[in-house]
């Protein structure tokens, strides 16, 4: 799908550009007076390289606390940990005592890093050193004012629960136009969502499906459910010119968009509309949540285990934002004002996030952006780990084009301050995909370049380092309400690292080079499937850092063995430590993510959820009682708590807490097997009554508060998940692996 950037929104001019091409010059002049010959860049190094050496004399480790330097660390990890056994939940006390202690360890490590520890005993070392203390710069700068927005957190649900009696006791009921953008979605995926905008609890609603695609069939869709049908002669600016063709020919006060894929649950508007009785809120945005698990949790078979890679940003990144004023519109599962989004220019239209813009310039016109962090619908993530690269990638190019239009959080008018700083944030998460990039490539080039990018004492390290690293593992997944942990966040950061690295550097080079590309959904497949473009860099990587191993090892016996013990033996040594124990732990990180590349079978387009229902099964002229275990939208697995030998495959099932009865068909009897005492039916419903579909669509996906948050695994136990999967690789020991692996490369990095 083309997307039409309206030239009007550009901001000129285009200073990111010009930021980096200046950045390549100056880089070109230091490396011409180097080869210059003139010695310039040496002089200037060596200058540099004494300030290292005679830090300030505050900086230097207690001698008389030489013995006891793990002290800090042990005190200061203690404490913190007594913290968050206190307050389990961060609390105002208990996050402000966290973030005190770990923005001043934060601070003191920033210090020595930047005046004792770099090495310019030569150009080259130089270069590295101060290389890598900038990529480790840039991820501070972005956690730095995280932790600052950490000290204020929103919760609107004592709000929410206020603000919805107006609505359900109908004082307050305005009318809301539901907008269903689509392109190519499947039929049954738009079925499911148009059934679920249906049985919203809100009398005053119509819902609306925008066709881009101009499908027959769709319309046929549409025409058959009662839902009204709107298309358009082209499709200028995507998603967005697809809303904001939508908005005339609707007459809502409010608006809720959903995208294709996503249904919300029968008390998404009356928790939601009530906050617009404030006028000056514009818009609320909910949380995204997903049914499905996404490829990275499945690929390595911990789909019950891990939570989606979103669920950061929804439970910690948003609700700082929302107190900050700077929440997110994340593109679905929200409501807008149609009078503020009207005033604001309608959906933005000269970027890719859409979303992203809009609700820039709603903040910017003095509207509230709402964050209610309940769990109100679900979607589809992505199901291979290719579609969730294109949007990864869709995402990026789409934030990093604030610095090229109109709607720049940075420069707009009628930003405050904290709004600003919280979109900086934003912004800057998406640079750090540089840094993990540098950071495999460090000691690659200490084995074959004997580069030493850090000088630091053992003393030094115990000091200053693992106090900080301690606490900032301890509490990272406490302040994120255990949606994610310290290392399988940087299992996740590792894996598109080197596109999305890519992708940063293009759009400050051609920000609008790229046209937008929907996330394909709904598909399947019946085999194992092997991502070859995204694993090549991560295998030059793997085999480079493989060899990096092995000569450092081999540097530091032939040095320890061979070599008088020299201050310079004794630095290069320090080196070669720091070389070979960083190359391990990017060996076991690469080697992961690989496997994470493997995409495991998907035989069929429609999940099984774990949902436990009562049944009466009608057998013929048998009846038994059962319960399911598992259950999609065209079949389920039935526990009957009597021996069963059905004559017939053709059965009658009645759940009885939802009054519903649908025929069947028996596929397959199991006797009692391991994983349960009781027998196993499983079933393929025959084709149902629309109204039996609703019912069971409500069943599945409707049900107000059935999606609830689940706790990510501690910082040990993720260790130890990483190494049973590498141990025991799902591609070689799943059942599912005799299926033939089939390389794919279906996104272009």
């Amino acid at each position: 799908m083309f997307l039409g950037f309206n030239r009007n929104n550009l901001q000129l001019p285009q200073s990111a550009t010009l930021i980096m091409l200046g950045v390549v010059a100056i880089s070109a002049l230091i490396v011409t007076a180097w080869f210059a010959g003139q010695g310039t860049i040496p002089t200037l190094f060596e200058r540099l390289n004494q300030i290292q050496q005679t830090p300030p004399g505050w900086l230097m480790v207690p001698m008389v606390a030489g013995e006891y330097l793990l002290a800090w660390a042990v005190l200061l990890t203690f404490l913190v940990f007594a913290i968050t056994k206190i307050s389990p939940r961060p609390q105002p006390w208990s996050r402000v005592l966290v973030v005190a202690v770990l923005g001043i360890l934060m601070i003191r490590y920033f210090v020595w890093r930047s005046l004792s520890t770099l090495n310019f005993s030569n150009p080259l070392d130089g270069v590295f050193s101060l290389g890598l203390f900038l990529l480790e710069l840039l991820i501070l700068s972005g956690s730095m004012i995280q932790l600052i927005l950490l000290l204020r957190v929103r919760d609107r649900k004592p709000e929410a629960d206020q603000l919805s009696i107006s609505v359900l006791n109908q004082s307050y009921v305005p009318h809301v136009d539901i907008l269903i953008p689509t392109y190519n979605e499947p039929a049954f995926i738009l079925r499911r969502t148009i059934i679920g905008c249906q049985a919203l609890n809100y009398s005053a609603k119509s819902v609306y499906l925008l066709d881009d695609h101009r499908r027959p069939e769709i319309r046929d869709l549409c025409l058959e459910l009662g839902c009204q049908y709107l298309t358009r002669p082209d499709n200028r600016h995507a998603k967005a010119g697809n809303l904001n063709h939508a908005i005339p020919q609707t007459s809502g006060e409010l608006i809720a968009v959903f995208d294709a894929d996503f249904i919300p649950t029968q008390n998404f508007l009356t928790r939601t509309v009530g906050f617009f009785q404030d006028s000056t809120v514009g818009l609320v945005q909910t949380p995204q949540t997903f049914y499905n698990a996404d490829p990275i949790a499945r690929n390595l078979g911990l789909e019950d285990i891990l939570t989606p890679e979103e669920e950061v940003f929804y439970r910690q990144i948003q609700p700082i934002r929302d107190a900050a004023g700077g929440v997110i519109c994340a593109g679905t599962s929200f409501v807008v004002r149609r009078s503020a989004l009207i005033e604001a220019g309608y959906f933005f239209t000269g970027a890719l996030s859409e979303d992203y813009y809009t609700g820039i310039r709603l903040a910017a016109k003095g509207y509230r952006l709402i964050y209610l962090n309940e769990k109100l619908s679900a979607g589809l993530a992505a199901e291979s780990i290719a579609a969730q690269a294109l949007q990864r990638l869709r995402w990026a190019r789409g934030t990093l084009q604030a610095f090229f239009v109109d709607a720049n959080p940075l420069t707009i008018k009628g930003l405050r301050p904290m709004q600003r700083l919280a979109h900086l944030e934003g912004i800057l998460h998406w640079f750090t995909s540089l840094s993990r990039v540098g950071f495999l490539l460090f000691p690659i080039a200490y084995a074959f370049l004997h580069i030493i990018p850090v000088r630091a004492t053992n003393a030094e390290i115990l000091y200053y380092f693992l106090p900080f690293y301690l606490v900032q593992i301890t509490t990272f997944s406490w302040l994120n309400h255990r949606s994610r942990s310290a290392f399988l966040a940087d299992l996740y950061a590792l894996v598109l690292a080197f596109p999305l690295a890519l992708t940063v550097i293009q759009v400050m080079l051609n920000p609008f080079g790229q046209e937008f590309r929907v996330t394909p959904k709904g598909t399947s497949r019946d085999r194992f499937q092997f991502n070859w473009r995204l694993a090549a860099p991560l295998i030059i990587f793997f085999i480079a850092t493989a060899m990096s191993l092995w000569m450092n090892l081999g540097y530091a016996i032939l040095m320890g063995a061979w070599q008088p013990m020299t201050d310079d033996i004794a630095n290069q040594m320090k080196g070669v430590d720091l070389g070979w124990i960083w190359s391990v732990f990017n060996l076991l990180t690469l080697s992961i993510a690989l496997l994470i590349l493997i995409d495991v079978p998907r035989p069929h387009a429609y999940d099984e959820f774990d949902l436990r229902r009562t049944l009466k099964v009608q057998i013929g002229d048998q009846v038994r009682w059962g319960f399911t275990t598992g259950i999609s939208e065209v079949g389920a697995t039935i526990a009957i708590t009597q021996q069963i030998t059905p004559k017939d495959s053709r059965i009658q099932v009645d759940f009885l807490e939802e009054d519903l009865t649908l025929p069947a068909q028996v596929t397959q009897v199991e006797d009692r097997p391991s994983n349960s005492e009781f027998p196993l039916l499983h079933i393929h419903f025959e084709p149902l009554s629309l109204e039996q579909e609703r019912c069971l669509i409500q069943m599945l996906y409707c049900r107000p508060g059935q999606w609830r948050s689940q706790c990510a695994p501690g910082e040990l136990r993720s260790l130890w998940l990483l190494f049973q999967v590498l141990l025991k690789p799902r591609v070689i020991f799943d059942r599912t692996a005799r299926a033939s692996i089939v390389s794919v490369a279906q996104v272009s990095p």
